[in-house]
């Protein structure tokens, strides 16, 4: 079993609809170790940079718009992100995230329980989470300063 470090994003909506409390504690519920927290002000650069290799998309300004907090008035642009640490840390944060999509995670999962999709067809599913050891370094490397996660 490999130790992994993750990225979680708790995305405008979590923090708009006062789920953040929540969201962590199912995370913390993992096992895993929380092992870097901070308050970001997702830039258009930060945003462009994380949703990258999604900008051929449709949906990829709509995506930029939505992870800047932009859909629900939050004009800092700020969000929590996280870095968790564990045995299969990857694999176990996506597990308790639920699908993608709100109406196929399954129930009790954070978007079974949270997500929800809006009248104009955007996916509210109120985390992000790495999808594999490649994004992850990427993602974490991007978000946080090696100085600003524990060791």
């Amino acid at each position: 079993m490999a130790i992994e470090q993750t990225l979680i994003l708790i995305k405008p909506d979590g923090a708009f609809r006062k789920l953040t409390g929540l969201t962590i504690d199912r995370l913390d519920a993992t096992g895993l170790e929380m092992v870097g927290a901070k308050m970001v002000c997702v830039t258009e650069k930060l945003a462009r940079d994380h949703y990258a290799s999604l900008s051929d998309k449709p949906f990829f300004e709509g995506l930029i718009k939505y992870i800047r907090g932009e859909f629900h008035g939050i004009k800092d642009h700020r969000i929590l992100a996280l870095v968790y640490r564990g045995e299969n840390a990857i694999k176990a944060v996506r597990a308790v995230a639920g699908a993608t999509n709100p109406e196929q995670a399954v129930p009790g999962t954070i978007r079974g329980s949270f997500g929800r999709i809006t009248t104009t067809q955007q996916f509210e599913n109120v985390i992000h989470a790495s999808s594999d050891p490649t994004d992850a370094a990427r993602e974490v490397a991007l978000w946080f300063k090696k100085d600003e996660i524990i060791p």
